[in-house]
């Protein structure tokens, strides 16, 4: 095997790596983890400190 072989073979390794990763990303079970993910900033947690009065 010479080195474009070997080059051309990992490119289309790549390829369908990426495509699966896509996939994965979008597939419909996936998405209910992924909202849940996004919303973590926003989640507020009470940490028994009241915020609300000023020094």
């Amino acid at each position: 095997m010479d080195s474009g072989i070997i080059g051309s073979v990992v490119t289309v390794v790549f390829f369908v790596l990426f495509i699966a990763i896509i996939w994965w990303v979008y597939h419909k079970e996936n998405r209910h983890k992924h909202e849940e993910a996004a919303n973590l900033p926003f989640q507020e947690e009470d940490d028994g400190i009241d915020h609300s009065r000023r020094s």
